[in-house]
Parts: structure tokens; sequence; C-alpha cells
């Protein structure tokens, strides 16, 4: 079944171009998540084969993971917050906690929409607390831009180079997720260090 969904992907990506990768990607951003992974490494290999263009697909990518971020974050900026200032008590949120995240998000919000694209099953939801804390738009913009790219990069690469061996792709980024969040945690735990020193 699997199998049948990401050779249907391939198809409408062949069929739409790059118009099909960046709808895809802006629902693999939003609220309905599925694995980015089979949306572009199918579009690497078809431009490993000529039919397609990195640059292109990077553009509609990126495009797409922007628009998709973006209605999270307007969504829990416009509605989240008064939902949860209502209701959030059944939920054990008060008020203080959203304070909390807002000043969080002041001091740490870039890093965190950073680190959080880069996510597995984070990459998609980091847009809300972003939203709810009301994040200034053009950082969160950008940094969900750097992380997004990276990780477009990295699939898209993946399907050029090993588009048409299955086992090697699991291989590989099964190892790139661990490698990254090694980094990530690395990245973490020395901006943390540098913090707290600016602090003292």
């Amino acid at each position: 079944m699997i199998h049948e969904l990401a050779q249907q992907l391939v198809d409408l990506i062949f069929e739409w171009g790059y118009l099909g990768i960046f709808i895809m990607m802006a629902i693999e951003s939003s609220f309905i998540p599925f694995p980015s992974e089979i949306v572009l490494v199918p579009a690497g290999y078809l431009a490993s084969k000529g039919d397609m263009g990195i640059l292109p697909i990077m553009a509609a990518a990126l495009g797409g993971s922007l628009v998709g971020s973006f209605v999270n974050y307007f969504l829990a900026f416009t509605l989240g917050r008064k939902f949860l200032l209502r209701y959030g008590k059944y939920f054990f949120i008060q008020e203080e906690t959203l304070l909390k995240m807002e000043r969080y998000f002041k001091s740490h919000g870039h890093i965190s929409t950073f680190t959080g694209r880069l996510i597995p099953g984070v990459r998609q939801l980091i847009s809300i607390p972003a939203g709810l804390a009301k994040m200034n738009l053009a950082e969160f913009s950008l940094f969900t831009a750097l992380g997004a790219g990276i990780w477009a990069l990295i699939l898209t690469l993946l399907g050029y180079f090993l588009g048409e061996n299955e086992a090697l792709i699991k291989q590989y980024l099964k190892e790139i997720t661990v490698a990254v969040i090694a980094l990530l945690f690395i990245m973490g735990a020395l901006y943390y260090r540098h913090h707290k020193k600016k602090a003292k």
C-alpha cells in the first residue's frame, strides 16, 4: 500500500511538475502531516534523469513549506490564543503558561523554530507554539526557511544520487536523521551554555 502511494506521488509529481511539489509540501507543513521524503526523494530522482531541476525543486519545496507553516502560525496566532484562554483550563493550560511561552519564544524562538523544522514529528507542529507566542513573523519566516531548506535539500539529494536504491535510501535517511538530531542536541547544549554565561 505504501509502495503504491509512493508510486502515485511520483506520477503526480511528474504530471503536475513543480506545482505538485509546492502543493504537497504545503499540505505536509500544515495540519495533514506526512513524510516529506515521499515527495522530495522521487523529485530528486526525476532531477537525476533530467526531467526536473534541483533549484526549481528547492524553490517549490521551500515555498510550499513556508505556506503550510504560515497556515499553522496564523491559525494559532488568531484563534489558538483565544481558544486556550477560554478553554485552556480544561487542558490544564493557564494564562500564565501562555505568558511563559511568549517570553520563551521572544528570547529563543529563532533556535526553537530552526531546530524544530529538522526533527521528525516536530517540524509540522513547531509553527503552532510560535503562533501562540506571537513570535516575530520575519524571524519565524527566516528560521523556518533555513530549517525547511536544509531538510528539503537533504531529501532531494538522496533522491538524486540514490533514487533507484530504496534500501540505501532508507538506510541513509535513518543515519542522517540520527546525525541531525545528535547535532541539534549539541547545538542546543552550546546555546544553553552560552545564554547561561550571558545571564551571569
